[in-house]
C-alpha cells in the first residue's frame, strides 16, 4: 500500500463561467464570488474553507460540486467528541477477536508462543490487514479509486484535535496506518470544510485553505433560487416571499430564516393554494420560517400581523 501515488487529475472546471453553468445545472445558483473561489480551489488544488450563517448553502455547495463534476461525495459530519477512529479509520476488534479465538482453538496452547500451528507474529500480521480495517471518511476519500469531493461539515463543532488531524492528512493527501504503511491519494480530493463560526478555527488550518464567506443571498439571487426550487410559485408572490424573509432577517431573532426555509415556505404557499400574503397566511405559517416561539412572537409584532395584508 505504501507504493500508491497520487495521480495528476485534469481540472474539473474549464473556467469560472463553466463553474457557474454546471453548478446551476446541478440546482445550485452561485454568486460570482462562489463560482470564482470554486474555480480557484480546483485549479490550485487547495481545500476550500466555507464560513457563514447556518442555512446559506455551505453544505449544498459541496454536494453541487460533486454533482457538477461527476465525483463521489464523501462526508465527515463533525460533532463534539468526534475522534480519529470516527474520522480516519479503526480496526474491527470484534472480527479480530474471532480470528484470534479461531486460531487458538485450532491448535494447542503449550506456552511455546504458537497458536493454531502458527506463531504470534504471523497472527498479528494477519489480523492487522485490509480484511480487518474499517475506513472512515478521511481514509475513504484518500484511497478512493475514483475522484471524490470530501466534505468536512461543521468543523467548528469538533474538538481542536481534529484540526491537527486534518492538517496532517491535507498536507500531503496521505494517511499513515502504522501496520500497513503510508497510503497516498490516488486522486486528490476536492475538499470543502464548512463552519458556522461558533468557535475560531486555527490559523494553521486557515493558511492551508482558500477562504469563502457565504452570507444570505441578495434579494434578486434568492428570488432566482426560489423560482428554481419552487417553480409553481408565481413571480409576484416569489418577490413578496423574499421581501418578507428579508424583513425577518433584519429582526433580532434567535435564528434567522435560512434560504432552505425560504424555499420550504414557498412550497407551503403552493400547498395552501395561497395567491397573496395575507396576515392570516403569514401568521398561521410562521413556524415554517421561525423555530422559536419568542422569534414568532417578535415577528408578529414587528410585521403587524393584525392588519389585513402585507406588502
Amino acid at each position: 500500500m505504501g507504493g500508491v501515488t497520487e495521480q495528476p487529475d485534469p481540472p474539473r472546471f474549464a473556467s469560472v463561467d463553466d463553474v457557474r453553468d454546471r453548478l446551476s445545472a446541478a440546482g445550485y445558483l452561485p454568486s460570482d464570488a462562489i463560482a470564482t473561489t470554486v474555480f480557484l480551489a480546483d485549479r490550485l488544488g487547495k481545500p476550500l474553507l466555507v464560513e457563514g450563517p447556518a442555512g446559506v448553502g455551505k453544505t449544498e455547495l459541496a454536494k453541487a460540486v460533486a454533482a457538477a463534476s461527476g465525483a463521489r461525495l464523501v462526508r465527515l459530519q463533525c460533532y463534539e467528541g468526534v475522534d480519529e477512529a470516527r474520522a480516519l479509520y479503526e480496526w474491527n476488534h470484534a472480527k479480530q477477536l474471532l480470528r484470534i479465538t479461531a486460531e487458538r482453538t485450532g491448535g494447542s496452547d503449550d506456552g511455546s508462543g504458537s497458536a493454531g500451528g502458527g506463531d504470534w507474529d504471523a497472527l498479528r500480521d494477519n489480523i492487522f490487514s485490509e480484511e480487518f480495517l474499517l475506513p472512515r471518511p478521511l481514509l475513504t476519500a484518500i484511497r478512493s479509486e475514483e475522484p471524490v469531493v470530501l466534505l468536512v461539515d461543521e468543523l467548528d463543532k469538533a474538538d481542536v484535535e481534529i484540526e491537527g488531524l486534518l492538517l496532517e492528512v491535507l498536507s500531503d493527501y496521505a494517511v499513515t496506518v502504522p501496520e500497513l504503511g503510508t497510503i497516498t491519494a490516488r486522486h486528490r480530493p476536492f475538499v470543502v470544510l464548512t463552519s458556522n463560526a461558533t468557535r475560531e478555527l486555527s490559523e494553521a488550518l486557515r493558511r492551508r485553505c482558500l477562504f469563502l464567506h457565504i452570507d444570505y443571498p441578495s434579494a434578486e439571487l434568492e428570488q432566482r433560487i426560489v423560482s428554481l426550487r419552487a417553480p409553481g410559485l408565481d413571480a409576484a408572490l416569489t418577490e413578496s416571499v423574499v421581501r418578507l424573509v428579508g424583513r425577518l432577517r433584519e429582526l433580532r431573532l434567535r435564528k434567522a430564516p435560512s434560504v432552505a426555509e425560504t424555499v420550504d415556505w414557498a412550497h407551503t404557499l403552493i400547498a395552501l393554494g395561497a395567491e397573496d400574503l395575507t396576515a392570516d397566511v403569514v401568521r398561521d405559517n410562521l413556524g415554517v420560517l421561525l423555530k422559536h416561539q419568542d422569534d414568532i412572537a417578535r415577528a408578529v409584532v414587528a410585521l403587524d400581523l393584525t392588519s389585513p395584508g402585507l406588502t
